[in-house]
């Protein structure tokens, strides 16, 4: 099974933990969806999310406040 690099996923000097936070936060969307329309997933819900940011569908969004 290939998996995408992290360093191909963080772009502009984001963080590790912004990925993973943003990572399970679109995980336990897939997931609720999968649940609301009673769908059954073929792949896991963390799986998908990275897919989905290592395409470019999602981005993090990081607040420059925030880092130190």
């Amino acid at each position: 099974m290939l998996r995408p690099a992290v360093n191909q996923i963080l772009k502009n000097n984001e963080s590790y933990y912004s990925l993973v936070i943003a990572v399970a936060k679109r995980a336990r969307e897939i997931a609720d969806e999968a649940f609301e329309k009673k769908e059954v997933l073929n792949e896991k819900p963390v799986k998908t999310a990275v897919d989905e940011f290592a395409a470019g569908e999602y981005k993090i969004i990081e607040d420059p406040r925030l880092r130190r």
